[in-house]
């Protein structure tokens, strides 16, 4: 009988710290999520041979593990080049993702063609896209440029997550950068940045977006990261830029010919 109360009274105390325990887990308190996140510019889906191929692409991005990616020169019914395919949906679907497109130009139907020509950045993703915008940033009358903004729902975590392809001048990059700089201020859970900046580490733009406090480089103090060109690269001009609170591992460098670009990732922890 003894037992029987002893048994009864650890339950009732037991019941409670547990239903406390769930309902912090409901809340997200105390998750960490880690995943692996890519930035590539795929050159609209064409390799160093000159041949078309989305499904490379996707190869890539499936070997690599990649379950959030930043694609940037991605085009949706531009033209013969591309086989006038809706290149972010395809690629979505090859990869079992949800994605997000943003169109940076925005042009006629080719003769013949019923769908505008347009070509932009997307974001493919393996969690659910909550929505998304495209914001087109000042480009001082050259070709016209953005930032993709999608909050990703990773596992119980938003996300955001901004994916831009800046300009070919320093006067546009730097105004770029503080446009985003602004747009992401408002944010108010962890983010990701990632693109083709077309800008090196040292570049004054760059450390622009890092002065900000919002981003640090995921890849700082990884002095060979060259992303550009494929063959010999040299230039680091592709980055993933996080939230300081997110943490960051086994970053590299992918060397494929699927695109002029080589792809990066790196694993990353959220954690609430």
């Amino acid at each position: 009988m003894k037992k029987s109360i002893i048994s009864f009274i650890a339950c009732l105390l037991f019941v409670p710290m547990f239903t406390t325990g769930v309902l912090a887990a409901e809340k997200g308190q105390g998750k960490e999520v880690s995943i692996t996140v890519m930035s590539y510019n795929i050159h609209h889906g064409v390799g160093l041979d000159e041949q078309l191929s989305l499904q490379r692409i996707a190869d890539v991005i499936r070997d690599s593990g990649a379950e959030i990616v930043g694609l940037q020169e991605v085009d949706r019914y531009y033209g013969e080049r591309s086989d006038f395919q809706d290149q972010a949906k395809e690629l979505a679907g090859l990869l079992g993702y949800h994605y997000a497109y943003g169109v940076n130009l925005d042009l006629e139907p080719e003769e013949g063609q019923t769908n505008n020509r347009q070509y932009g950045t997307a974001i493919v993703s393996k969690y659910p896209i909550l929505r998304s915008e495209n914001v087109l940033l000042n480009s001082f009358g050259k070709e016209q440029r953005g930032v993709l903004h999608a909050v990703v729902n990773l596992k119980g975590i938003h996300v955001d997550v901004y994916n831009t392809h800046l300009g070919l001048d320093v006067t546009s990059r730097t105004a770029q950068a503080q446009e985003i700089i602004d747009l992401a201020s408002a944010s108010e859970g962890p983010m990701l940045l990632m693109g083709d900046f077309n800008a090196e580490p040292d570049s004054s733009e760059f450390k622009l977006l890092l002065d900000s406090g919002l981003f640090v480089n995921s890849f700082q103090g990884i002095d060979d990261a060259y992303t550009f060109p494929v063959i010999n690269p040299s230039a680091t001009i592709d980055y993933i830029l996080t939230s300081p609170t997110v943490q960051h591992s086994n970053q590299r460098v992918i060397y494929t010919e699927a695109s002029d670009h080589l792809p990066i990732a790196a694993d990353v922890s959220f954690q609430r």
